[in-house]
């Protein structure tokens, strides 16, 4: 391809995606194709020859639309945001057209020290202790993985990094303690940094499903009576399911006592803490030697971009260093090299999206934005609330309203679920909104994430409309 043709496809690209951002909602949310329906209708074999943009366009058009779920659709209430902006595909684009990459400071400086910056900028907004230090992953799995890796290593002198698991493995197994409500990657985590997913400690939640401060302390002051080590601990801000806040003041006094690793999981509603009213969900993160949320889920920046915090870099470096003789460089004592602050050696310009975000919104710019999605659901919460068939199954924290529909006297139990479970697939049926479930307490509960760039109140409106009017129509058909 040369640069004529490069630039009569951009354009036309260009031209298409700002169309699509712009009338999203005309397609339905979810893909409608079945499993196997994409694959069919490409061929088995890759192309000899090169073909023309052309036609690769066209069945982009023909084959692959039709099987994408819209995560930018201002009705997408399913999972959690993972929205994106203008700036931040523009400063994409420019990642991808100038292709560095950022593992060295000598292999790009202004990527090393652009993301220096923005990570400053994102701590400043935040209100993070001045001693923090941040620095871009793809994902707040892979920063919790970092977390744990620098955990493990504290507690053992880094012997597991030098000699093996065993060898840091004297005086017992070592243990990571998180909410029942914790997400996924925790385990995972665990289980790639050695620590086995039986050590991986499951603390009691509350009524309003935070980790239980006193519940923690009786865990790992079990442990250490039978031998074992305590190494770590993960506060939630925001969990997945219902985005419970576990009480970090709490957790942190005990992870101090103890001398645990304290991990705070913002993922997704670390972002609100960029209003001074929300400052309060970070209640108690002096305490934490790490933090990780994700621009990618609810500032406005394209997946991937996830930003790691920590108060004690010198430790994330030992514990990551490698250092070949064939990527030492003049400058290693001088400058920050991005490549020993996480798993992977190369590295993506991913500063660039976030500062053309951060510098088009401005912070007044992603208030805004931020403050109006928590109004939409708080007002949908209330909506809930008012209606004598529904009813709200945790509180409304940030974003993330988690309801069900209890019409009547329908009692609780596997009725009333599959009941619910009906509901949640006539609307991601019909195509105008997608929502996804969790269980909570047991219960089939229906969740609805208010994210979206592009969302307003009538996107919201919809939804409500949309579920009344399914549960209508299966109570009338019932």
């Amino acid at each position: 391809m040369d640069a004529a043709e490069f630039r009569r496809h951009g354009h036309e690209l260009i031209d298409w995606i700002a169309d699509y951002q712009e009338n999203a909602e005309r397609y339905p949310v979810l893909a409608r194709v079945e499993p196997g329906d994409v694959r069919r209708r490409l061929p088995s074999a890759p192309p000899e020859r090169g073909e023309p943009m052309e036609a690769i366009l066209k069945d982009f058009h023909e084959i692959v639309m039709p099987g994408v779920t819209h995560w930018n659709h201002p009705r997408f209430f399913a999972y959690f945001p993972a929205n994106n902006s203008g700036p931040s595909v523009l400063g994409e684009l420019l990642s991808a057209g100038l292709g560095v990459n950022a593992m060295l400071w000598q292999t790009c400086p202004a990527a090393t020290e652009l993301e220096e910056v923005v990570m400053d900028w994102l701590r400043q907004l935040l209100g993070l202790p001045a001693e923090f230090r941040g620095v871009i992953q793809d994902t707040a799995s892979t920063a919790t993985l970092c977390a744990l890796l620098c955990a493990r290593e504290r507690a053992t002198g880094h012997a597991v990094n030098r000699d093996g698991f065993a060898a840091g493995a004297d005086g017992g197994a070592l243990r990571v303690y998180v909410s029942d409500q914790g997400h996924s990657s925790i385990e995972k985590g665990a289980k790639i940094a050695g620590f086995g997913a039986a050590n991986v400690v499951r603390v009691a939640s509350d009524a309003e499903y935070a980790m239980d401060p006193a519940d923690l302390a009786r865990r790992v002051a079990a442990d250490r009576e039978a031998g074992l080590r305590p190494c770590a601990v993960v506060a939630t801000v925001g969990t997945t399911s219902s985005t419970a806040m576990d009480p970090l003041a709490a957790v942190g006094a005990i992870a101090g006592e103890h001398g645990l690793w304290l991990h705070v999981d913002a993922a997704l509603a670390g972002s609100a803490a960029v209003l001074p009213e929300m400052r309060h969900l970070l209640d108690g993160v002096e305490a934490a030697d790490s933090l990780v949320f994700n621009p990618h889920k609810w500032l406005f920046t394209n997946f991937d971009c996830s930003a790691f915090f920590t108060r004690r870099p010198d430790e994330l470096v030992r514990t990551l260093t490698i250092l070949p003789e064939y990527l030492k460089t003049d400058h290693d004592d001088d400058v920050s090299n991005f490549r020993d602050w996480g798993i992977q050696l190369g590295r993506r310009f991913r500063a660039l999206k976030l500062w053309f975000v951060l510098r088009s919104f401005g912070a007044e710019g992603l208030r805004e934005r931020l403050r109006e999605h928590l109004a939409l659901a708080r007002d949908f919460g209330s909506w809930v609330d008012a209606d004598p068939d529904f009813e709200l199954l945790a509180p409304v924290a940030v974003n993330t309203v988690c309801f069900r529909w209890r019409p009547g006297d329908e009692a609780d139990g596997e009725g009333l679920d599959a009941l619910n479970k009906r509901l949640l697939d006539t609307v991601n049926a019909g195509g105008l909104i997608y929502l996804t479930h969790t269980r909570l307490a047991g219960r089939f509960t229906l969740r609805l994430s208010v994210g979206q760039t592009q969302t307003r109140r009538r996107h919201v409106e919809e939804a409500w409309a949309c579920l009344r009017d399914a549960a209508a129509s299966l109570r009338a058909g019932s």
